[in-house]
């Protein structure tokens, strides 16, 4: 039995896997139409990358999977034209996940808040002194904005990534109300926190709601930006002038009884 979509997506590698040997499938194919094709051996990586994107779309991953499907056949016939030494690959590999993290895991790549944004944040902050989360909080960098701002306040970011943790770590020595943890997200208690912030990916949106609505207290809120929790409505949609264009979910944590409003329609 095949595996369906959304098996797949709870489990990336397995769905990444697929989709590139759906995209092999797809270059042999064409290879077998037009027997010409196998004299250019970049011209078939580039259909096997086109299929595998292909793949990707309709086993409804992320967006950014796709673009990595799309090349990484291209890419990885060209990395082997320049023959160089196996050294090279593996510190490569080991950078990248000493920033990025099991990204293939988690669905979450490195995104990082802008100062616009965080000063669009900082006007949703209770004004008495609060306690802040940052879920995947990167190089710390909001939190060290917003700490500026909010000396009365105390925040605590959460990074898996081990260089992103340290770089975050060091440069928040400087804050003291500002306290950065490794490890994963989704072992944090949110139930402390009076705004917890999140800018990962539109995978986890609907799971983390769950645990917010069991963890965080009746009134606090659950801030994401660019990812809308699915069928929820926000209480406020705040629009960042920046250029991308931001904009910020505000959920507010109804009371246990209290009836919840679901749609597809921003507030």
């Amino acid at each position: 039995m095949s595996a369906s979509p959304s098996a797949l997506l709870r489990h990336p590698l397995a769905g990444a896997i697929s989709a590139q040997l759906l995209g092999l499938l797809f270059a042999l194919l064409f290879g077998t139409i037009i027997p010409e094709l196998r004299l250019y051996p970049l011209l078939l990586a580039g259909i096997q990358g086109a299929g595998a994107a292909i793949a990707s779309h309709h086993l409804k991953a992320p967006s950014w999977w796709q673009f990595i499907h799309l090349v990484f056949g291209p890419a990885l016939l060209l990395g082997n034209r320049l023959a160089l030494p196996p050294w090279i690959w593996l510190a490569g590999f080991s950078a990248l996940y000493l920033v990025f993290g099991r990204t293939d895991r988690s669905r979450v790549p490195l995104y990082l808040t802008n100062q616009l944004t965080g000063d669009a944040l900082l006007k949703l902050l209770p004004k008495d002194p609060c306690f802040v989360m940052d879920l995947g909080c990167g190089n710390g960098g909001l939190l060290r904005q917003l700490a500026r701002s909010r000396p009365d306040s105390e925040f605590v970011g959460v990074e898996h990534a081990l260089l992103t943790y340290l770089w975050a770590r060091v440069r928040a020595q400087y804050f003291p109300n500002v306290h950065i943890r490794r490890g994963d997200f989704w072992e944090q208690p949110l139930t402390p926190y009076d705004v917890v912030y999140a800018f990962l990916s539109p995978v986890p949106m609907g799971e983390l709601w769950e645990k917010a609505q069991r963890e965080m207290r009746p009134g606090t809120r659950f801030i994401s930006n660019s990812f809308a929790i699915p069928d929820v409505t926000p209480i406020a949609v705040v629009l960042v002038d920046d250029r991308r264009e931001t904009e910020l979910h505000v959920y507010q944590i109804a009371e246990p009884d209290a009836t919840v409003t679901t749609s597809n329609n921003e507030a």
